[in-house]
């Protein structure tokens, strides 16, 4: 009868590790998921894996200064970047940023750019609000 008890712990350790690592991994591979996707329906629409196009990626930052910070990090490695003040965010007045740059565009370096803008945004008390580009736009 005790190995009756035994088999049954184990199985509920089993089952509590999967459940675990089910969640870990869908945690975090949302985002490379839709950096993936990205990927794939360009190419879908006739983007070429080795030309370079502009890439466009934009943020939300809470104040001026935390937008002035970005902008300099993001021009020191050659991104040409816009900003405006945005005045429809729930929680006051922000701002939008944009950068661009000329980048060949894989699934693991777009899932590279979407890990570190995250980090990058959210230091500043921000958000990475994604990327997107035109294959037309060569």
């Amino acid at each position: 009868m005790d190995w009756v008890y035994v088999l049954l712990l184990v199985a509920a350790a089993v089952a509590a590790l999967r459940v675990a690592v089910i969640w870990r991994r869908a945690r975090t591979s949302k985002e490379e998921d839709w950096d993936a996707r990205m990927v794939r329906d360009l190419r879908a629409s006739g983007a070429n894996a080795f030309t370079p196009y502009e890439v466009d990626f934009f943020f939300t930052l809470p104040n001026e200064q935390a937008c002035s910070s970005m902008r300099k990090t993001l021009e020191l490695e050659g991104f040409a970047t816009d900003a405006r003040v945005q005045t429809d965010l729930p929680d006051g007045d922000g701002f939008s940023l944009h950068a661009s740059k000329r980048l060949r565009v894989t699934a693991d370096g777009m899932h590279e750019y979407s890990q570190r803008f995250h980090e990058l945004a959210g230091q500043l008390g921000g958000h990475y609000d994604g990327w997107t580009t035109d294959p037309k736009r060569v």
